[in-house]
């Protein structure tokens, strides 16, 4: 087993890679020894089958909060829900103990990232009380009353049991406004940055894949991740019929994988069309010959880099992401990222009459209430809706087709 060591000052987090393949991640104390409660919460996790990405993250806020429990002198076991709020002050300041700086300093992280590093620390606690550690019993209390307008199917029941709710909260600035989109136009940009059609020659110029992962993205809301591990056998081309795509879950080479689980997502036959495209581009230079089962082999691979025909890496997205910031710079919002692509398909499909539930699933969502949190103000927002045809927009989309696995139980889970 191969290691390598990101340091958070005196205590670290350590990539393992497994003799079998696939890494984790530990957290190691100052002696260079593995933090004993730490791991059991990280092993849970592991045993749970969380994604390598989660347990990372989740090492990470652990590693800053042993460094905080160290710097302070306090005793993991033996903390009080005061010593939770110091940590919040020290994550954003890294003041030590008996020092308050009166500069004006930018915090040392975002307050989306210390929401994130609290959440590690909190389920970590959640966890040794479980499983009869005496420690962390006042991070949460119950409550019994409503707290919001939108009230579940279940609210008496609720009521009479009460609610377990945290007594430690990070409130992000800004949080709960709508989420960015790009128009229609914007879109169009993207794409044909990455590639267009010359009527002249009758062929593309330019990047077939780049294009294919943002119509995709923009025509299905898929997230990166699920994208990225697609192989060609998901891929069901239209034969006379409808087109679409499956996000199954499985294990990836980058250790990405699908979020919600399986789904079922019908696509244009404009997008099936580009995909057949890359297809027969992706064999004009002899992937089909490299690979051993091209039908396993991913959608999106390496095309002008070592190793030629991997799977193709979040990061190289962002890279090329970071060159259509450039290339089209006062066009396309500076700050857009793939996940923009998730929202506006969303935003797309709400604005032009799509029922609010087949968004959900097709977004694969858990529960329809996420939906609507997230896009409650898309219906009411004039602006939008007049800023672009939306309707034209997805004209094309196959949505609709969604509603028969309600009744074919034969055809899988909804989109």
């Amino acid at each position: 087993m191969t290691v390598g060591i990101e340091t958070v000052e005196l205590f670290r987090v350590q990539r393992l890679n497994l003799p079998e393949g696939g890494r984790t991640w530990t957290v190691l104390g100052r002696d260079h020894r593995v933090v004993g409660p730490a791991e059991e919460y990280l092993e849970y996790l592991r045993a749970q089958r969380s994604s390598p990405n989660t347990v990372k993250s989740y090492a990470r806020g652990l590693a800053l909060w042993w460094q905080y429990l160290y710097a302070f002198d306090l005793r993991w076991d033996a903390v009080k829900v005061a010593d939770f709020g110091a940590f919040l002050t020290w994550l954003r300041t890294g003041d030590e103990p008996a020092v308050t700086s009166i500069e004006q300093r930018p915090a040392r992280f975002a307050e989306s990232t210390i929401s994130a590093r609290l959440g590690a620390v909190m389920s970590c606690y959640d966890y040794h009380l479980l499983n009869g550690v005496d420690v962390g019993r006042d991070l949460h209390r119950i409550i019994h009353r409503g707290g919001s307008r939108y009230k579940p199917l279940l609210e008496h029941l609720a009521r009479r049991h009460g609610r377990r709710r945290s007594t430690v909260k990070v409130r992000e600035a800004g949080r709960g406004g709508p989420p960015p989109v790009l128009t229609p136009g914007q879109i169009a940009l993207i794409c044909d940055a990455c590639a267009s059609w010359d009527a002249e020659t009758g062929e593309w110029r330019g990047s077939v894949r780049n294009r294919l992962l943002w119509m995709l993205m923009a025509e299905t809301g898929l997230r990166l991740a699920e994208a990225l591990g697609l192989q060609h056998r998901d891929w069901h081309t239209g034969r006379g019929d409808t087109p679409y795509v499956e996000v199954i879950p499985r294990e990836h080479p980058h250790e990405i994988r699908a979020k919600s689980g399986y789904r079922r997502l019908y696509v244009s036959d404009e997008l099936d069309r580009l995909y057949g495209e890359h297809l027969w581009r992706l064999c004009e230079v002899g992937a089909d010959m490299v690979c051993e089962d091209f039908d396993a082999g991913y959608v999106f691979v390496n095309l002008d880099h070592e190793p030629r025909f991997a799977p193709w890496k979040p990061d190289s997205v962002y890279d090329l992401v970071d060159r259509l910031h450039r290339q089209l710079s006062g066009r396309v919002p500076s700050e857009w990222t793939p996940h923009w692509m998730r929202h506006s398909h969303a935003t797309a499909l709400l604005l032009s009459g799509t029922p609010v539930h087949v968004v959900s699933r097709r977004l694969g969502h858990a529960d329809v209430q996420t939906t609507l949190n997230t896009y409650a103000h898309v219906t009411d927002d004039a602006e939008m809706q007049a800023m672009a045809n939306w309707k034209a927009f997805t004209a094309s989309w196959r949505v609709a087709t969604d509603a028969v696995t309600d009744s074919d139980p034969s055809i899988g889970p909804c989109s």
